[in-house]
């Protein structure tokens, strides 16, 4: 009977007391957290009561496993299998209770602090300390768990002999990856770049959407992802138009005929501009820029609060501007001027060479190309 009772009296109350100290942890934290409503800290650190509750019952296990007098034959295996379980179950707890203290801080500076830019900035930098403290930890705890094999101390001597060797062979191996860790490092705290930037890479406009210790990813305007080495970032040029403020200057091109009337056009750019609701009001104008034979370049240009609504304009003048041109002032439009080709030699039949039905001594043509 007592070799019967005494593994269930070990066991259930290794659950028993899990279950309780969990349940009055998690009650705490529930109470923390209705009274502080300025922080989330308290209700963040509950997301961690199930690795608590995993941490306490294979301590409360292992300290106690002893006095059950279960399967003698396998007593060494399961100590270690509760020891892996515990420091495991330990990482993820610490991971949980670092990644609350981060998100915390985040939220209360976002809270505090309403520029944009500079919130943007912490939250590139915390997500990257949360994963660095996450690798950190992780690696710690597979460290441990090989140090718990006699095979694997014994097998530490014979490796620091060769190490050396060895790193220098991980060196150049990882030369690549270290270089994109540094860099992705130098971002996070050199202020490069930072989520939800909006960013031009290799001809492609769009948003930081994510970004990691060796990798970074822009969503582009058509909801694609570019995957990019962060190492690109510190070592090719960009453009960041979230940089410093965020209002930008757009600029649209008109090619034009020579007989265009800019200063009405100057007076319908204005009128559209009051009509769309994405000009922000700070600037506009609109200037004869170049000229060629043929034609006139008029530039016309407008100011918006950011990236999007610049987009918006832009493309609102293009469209209004070429549709009034078309109804109201058709000749400006760009014209190709034509003539009859010149007869050759000896050609008296009057017709031109290659037979277009047109007189030699006809006056020349000017149409709409």
């Amino acid at each position: 009977m007592e070799n019967v009772l005494r593994p269930l009296i070990v066991v259930g109350g290794s659950v028993v007391i899990t279950l309780v100290i969990g349940w009055a942890v998690d009650q705490l934290l529930r109470r923390t957290d209705a009274r502080h409503h300025e922080t989330p800290l308290w209700g963040l650190l509950r997301r961690g009561r199930v690795p608590f509750q995993l941490v306490l019952f294979a301590a409360v296990l292992r300290g106690s496993y002893d006095q059950a007098q279960l399967l003698q034959d396998h007593r060494v295996g399961l100590g270690r299998t509760l020891t892996l379980v515990l420091i495991g179950s330990a990482a993820w707890l610490v991971v949980r209770i670092a990644t609350a203290i981060v998100e915390a801080s985040y939220s209360r500076y976002a809270t505090v602090h309403r520029d944009p830019a500079r919130v943007r900035r912490v939250r590139t930098q915390v997500s990257l300390i949360q994963r660095v403290v996450t690798a950190i930890v992780g690696v710690m705890a597979v460290a441990a768990m090989l140090l718990t094999f006699p095979a694997m101390r014994a097998a530490g001597a014979s490796l620091l002999a060769s190490a050396g060797i060895l790193g220098i062979v991980a060196g150049v191996a990882a030369q690549s990856t270290l270089s994109n860790l540094f860099a992705g490092l130098q971002i996070a705290f050199g202020d490069m770049v930072r989520l939800g930037d909006t960013v031009v890479v290799d001809g492609e406009w769009g948003v930081v959407d994510e970004i990691t210790l060796t990798f970074l990813t822009v969503r582009t305007w058509d909801e694609r992802r570019i995957t990019m080495p962060v190492s690109y970032f510190t070592s090719k040029p960009f453009e960041n138009w979230s940089r410093g403020s965020a209002q930008m200057t757009g600029i649209v091109f008109f090619h034009l005929d020579h007989t265009a009337p800019v200063d009405a056009m100057r007076d319908k750019l204005r009128d559209i501009l009051r009509e769309c609701a994405a000009w922000d009001g700070r600037d506009w104008g609109l200037a004869v820029t170049d000229t060629t034979p043929n034609t006139m370049q008029v530039r016309a240009l407008a100011t918006a609060k950011d990236a999007d609504d610049i987009w918006t304009v832009r493309v609102t003048v293009r469209e209004q501007m070429i549709r009034w041109l078309t109804r109201e002032h058709p000749y400006a439009l760009p014209r190709v001027n034509t003539t009859d080709a010149v007869l050759p030699p000896g050609n008296s039949n009057g017709r031109v060479h290659g037979g277009t039905g047109r007189r030699a001594h006809e006056p020349p043509r000017t149409g709409r190309g």
